[in-house]
């Protein structure tokens, strides 16, 4: 006889928890349903780039947000040359996601110089304004007072240095033969070498970009140079897929107004055969995280809307990400 009343304290025991599931999802609405709380781990290698440069800062900052709202994904931030080597590296499918500059994504999806590659978007990152910075008591105001002096460019696999050339060639310029190229070993370095008069600018861009914040964090102190309105327009006039982009006031230590300048969408891209059920769980995470409010600063920008609005064709979006998007009525 006693059998039996276990096994009906058992049933109710489910019944309960799934009444319990029930409640918790319906109230909270970021939870995940229990086949996917229960689902395998799966192990993501996520490229950035080198030390010192915002790509990094971004990845950690989307691994603990993906961690937090699915944490049977675990992705392993993997440190690379940046941009220009996350491209074949995912085609390799050495990596199976990477973040990688808009200017990178334009040139390889567009096959310009190569083979167009197969990959596919995840989400977009945050647009990049680009501009250089100099210490506050230079005597360079403007990008032609630069001709000539040494710049650091970035590091030499960075998007940030891919967009650099495309601006200055807007300009009519050529940004290894008009000013004297500084290649960095890794992004961190630029900062000290405009300190200490190594190089005159440093070129770079994004909000809490870490060589500006160091710069203006600095005793000496930052001040930024960009295009002007006209210069704007002749860049954009040349590369049709650079933006009018807008750093805003306030985004480092003593810029107090906004700096308008041009740039593109950075995105994180997927490999060929991510697996759908992957891609659909990272974008649910994001726009988890997104829905709890008060995402960190890296990702405030990286949200579905705005990746429906910067992809470059939505062709593009990793179907595990489309079906999402359609589940939550941004697609049709």
């Amino acid at each position: 006889m006693g059998r039996p009343h276990e096994a009906g304290d058992t049933t109710k025991s489910r019944r309960g928890r799934r009444d319990v599931l029930r409640v918790l999802t319906a109230a909270g609405g970021f939870l995940f349903t229990a086949g996917q709380a229960m689902a395998q781990t799966v192990k993501v290698r996520l490229g950035t780039a080198t030390q010192g440069g915002g790509f990094p800062v971004y990845g950690a900052a989307f691994v603990e947000a993906v961690r937090r709202f699915d944490a049977g994904l675990e992705i392993e931030a993997i440190n690379t040359r940046g941009s220009t080597e996350n491209v074949p590296l995912l085609e390799a499918g050495t990596l199976d996601i990477a973040l990688v500059q808009g200017e990178v994504v334009h040139e390889a999806l567009q096959g310009l110089g190569r083979t167009p590659a197969d990959l596919r978007v995840l989400t977009a990152m945050y647009p990049t304004a680009g501009m250089f910075v100099v210490r506050s008591d230079s005597p360079y105001r403007t990008i032609a007072d630069l001709k000539g002096k040494p710049v650091a460019w970035g590091a030499g696999g960075s998007g940030l240095v891919i967009l650099g050339r495309y601006a200055m060639d807007g300009l009519g310029l050529d940004a290894a033969r008009d000013f004297q190229p500084i290649y960095l070993e890794r992004a961190g370095d630029g900062p000290a070498m405009v300190l200490d008069g190594r190089a005159a600018a440093l070129w770079g861009g994004g909000t809490g970009w870490p060589g500006f914040m160091t710069m203006a964090n600095s005793k000496e102190g930052a001040r930024f140079i960009a295009p002007d309105a006209a210069a704007i327009q002749r860049i954009m006039a040349r590369h049709t897929f650079l933006k009018p982009v807008t750093q805003a006031a306030g985004s480092f230590p003593g810029q107090a107004a906004a700096i308008p300048s041009v740039g593109s969408w950075s995105f994180v891209l997927a490999r060929p055969a991510l697996d759908e059920a992957v891609a659909y769980r990272i974008a649910k995470a994001l726009h988890a995280a997104q829905q709890a409010g008060n995402p960190p600063p890296q990702l405030i920008e990286t949200t579905a809307a705005n990746t429906v609005a910067a992809v470059p064709g939505r062709e593009r979006l990793h179907p595990g990400v489309s079906r999402f998007y359609r589940e939550i009525g941004l697609l049709p």
